[in-house]
């Protein structure tokens, strides 16, 4: 199917309607940093939530995440675990606050709270961050409009367009071409309206993409009715044993050599790994990017923590809506999709685009596709001003130019946001010949943050030396490892977070532990709970008033519950959509009595 004009009209519709807001929302935005960068830290958790979920449904995960679903089945729920997709749970219940009672505005900003300004290390430590957040940033600044382009030309054949282009563009260029057009779009609205700008049009772009999920999950039902799918045993259950136990090789023997390259076949072991990465990612707190920055942007500590509960419950249940929608069209029609790559082979992830382009019908086609844009502009203008936060902020007012009036500041917000999309325009154009290395780079960044990023919310004496070289230690054998082990990167985890760790130690004990007067102030306000005894000792003995955080174990059994909830909500529209009338009935009442117990355990107890 191609697009016709009410698809078009559709899309035409979204982008000016981005170009409006940008324009509606400068004058809002330029009253002064925080308005810029953080809305003022006025915005309504409702909406802020809605738009950090909008920046997670992105065009490139939901392939992914279809690709597995059609592979894995309902199994496939468990493996965004890998990110840790749970980690949402554990801000939810704590750590959202604990970030936002620092009221500061980037991630090495904060770092300023927990160690200071002066000592060893101090400085080390917030230029590492800067550097890890800037890093991340281009990295997913480049391929997001690359994999848009690609996205696209499915969509929009080139020779269509070309006559009414004024020059001639070779081949390989076409998808750096479509994806440019459209990061200008996204640039536009989102370097002049600032943080107001993104949490509207990301609002916009939730509905649609809503619409166009739901309308894809009702297609789909509609197709399947009279129809059975043949699949193997065991694909429309979420259990599972030591092995995956997926049979494919009478069915599909392409997606038995998926599996095989995946290395998921010790699905038990690979489970119990991710579950012990995960639980530790999550415990070290949100990454410095554009999730921190929504966190740092809400009104109060109480505020952080509703946002990012909410996340889950908008973002799932939708999204998957859609993931399980086109699983079940492109398993009905299979030999209609084209999922040949060049060379042999098969590629799952094709099935999203082949599956929309094949079975969506007009006007349909284009609220998906412009949903599906809208998922891109929306992660792509969240991570720009994540980015122009930390050049702003930590480098040029800090650094720079102290004392920059509120003018200059707008307009270094500007400059920087045209720079930064340039530079990572300019990466994506050499994507073919810098993959493996921005992947290796980002991955030995993400590979080095957990262990320094934990220990700073629960120990006491960990300093800004110990962050620094725990961080630089767990990059430095994440950039290594590739080179010494084969097989799948999670299984040499646990080696590479224990060299990080040690790291952490030995950087911690060669200088002297952050000043007690910076330690008390972080310990009263933040309040977290862990080894801080020598901390809370002296602040007791200032404010014999003062009540520790004593949450621990409501907070463990609050995580336990939310983890579930999630996956209850992820495999929620899995039965739906396949008339699984018992499992969903049992889901539904497990969601509810769920909800019945969190309302008195976490939600009644929610504090600034």
């Amino acid at each position: 199917m191609k697009l016709q004009l009410i698809d078009i009209l559709i899309m035409v519709a979204y982008l000016v309607s981005m170009l409006l807001i940008g324009v509606f929302m400068r004058k809002k935005a330029s009253k002064d940093k925080e308005s810029y960068l953080m809305g003022g830290k006025k915005l309504h958790w409702f909406l802020l939530g809605m738009s950090d979920a909008s920046d997670m449904f992105d065009i490139s995960g939901t392939m992914w995440m279809v690709a597995l679903c059609f592979v894995y089945g309902f199994k496939s729920i468990w493996i965004p675990w890998l990110w840790p997709v749970f980690n949402q749970i554990f801000n939810m219940m704590f750590l959202s606050k604990w970030l936002r009672r620092s009221n500061a505005d980037t991630g090495a900003e904060w770092l300023a709270t927990r160690f200071g300004v002066r000592g060893a290390g101090v400085k080390a430590s917030h230029n590492i961050v800067v550097v890890f957040a800037l890093i991340g940033c281009l990295g997913f600044l480049a391929y997001g409009f690359v994999g848009l382009g690609k996205f696209l030309e499915i969509f929009v054949p080139w020779n269509t367009v070309q006559p009414y282009v004024p020059f001639r563009i070779g081949p390989e260029y076409v998808a750096h071409f479509y994806g440019i057009v459209f990061t200008l779009f996204a640039m536009f609205y989102s370097i002049l309206g600032g943080m107001h700008s993104i949490v509207i049009g990301d609002l916009v772009k939730y509905i649609i993409m809503s619409i166009g999920c739901v309308a894809i999950g009702y297609i789909a039902m509609k197709h399947l009715q009279g129809q059975k799918l043949n699949l193997p045993k065991g694909w429309d259950s979420p259990f599972f044993g030591l092995n995956l136990d997926l049979d494919w090789r009478n069915l599909l023997p392409a997606a038995t050599k998926k599996i095989e390259e995946d290395k998921f076949g010790l699905f038990g072991v690979f489970f119990m790994m991710m579950c012990f990465k995960g639980v530790l990612a999550s415990l070290a707190g949100p990454a410095p990017n554009y999730d921190m920055q929504k966190v740092l942007s809400t009104r109060s500590p109480k505020d952080a923590s509703k946002m990012t509960g909410f996340v889950s419950i908008i973002l799932l249940p939708i999204r998957y809506t859609m993931v399980i929608g086109l699983t079940v069209l492109a398993m009905l029609y299979y030999n209609q999709l084209d999922l040949s790559v060049p060379g042999g082979g098969t590629d799952f992830e094709r099935i999203l685009p082949g599956a929309i382009n094949n079975f969506l019908p007009v006007g349909i086609l284009g609220i998906v596709l412009t949903g599906l844009l809208g998922a891109f502009m929306g992660t792509f203008s969240g991570t720009l001003n994540a980015a122009q936060a930390y050049i702003v902020n930590d480098i040029y007012l800090k650094y720079l130019n102290p004392e920059a009036p509120n003018r200059r500041i707008i307009y270094m917000n500007y400059i920087t946001g045209i720079v930064v999309v340039a530079v990572g325009v300019t990466i994506g154009f050499f994507a073919k010949d810098v993959n493996s290395i921005l992947q290796w780079i980002v991955g030995a960044l993400y590979g080095g943050y957990i262990a320094a990023n934990m220990l700073k919310w629960y120990w006491w004496r960990f300093n800004a030396s110990g962050f620094f070289w725990g961080m630089m230690a767990g990059i430095a054998a994440a950039l290594v490892f590739p080179f010494i082990f084969t097989g799948l990167p999670l299984y040499n985890w646990p080696l590479l977070f224990l060299i990080s760790v040690v790291g952490c130690i030995v950087g911690t004990y060669a200088a002297p532990a952050t000043d007690m007067k910076v330690l008390k102030k972080f310990y009263s306000t933040v309040r977290p709970w862990g080894f801080w005894k020598p901390v809370h000792a002296q602040v007791v003995a200032e404010n014999p008033g003062f009540v520790p955080n004593k949450r621990f174990k409501l907070d463990m059994f609050n995580v336990v519950l939310g983890v579930t909830a999630q996956t209850a909500l992820t495999i929620l529209p899995m039965y739906l959509i396949l008339s699984m009338k018992l499992p969903l009935l049992v889901t539904i009442v497990l969601l509810v009595v769920i909800a019945l117990i969190l309302k008195k355990t976490w939600w009644d107890k929610l504090e600034d």
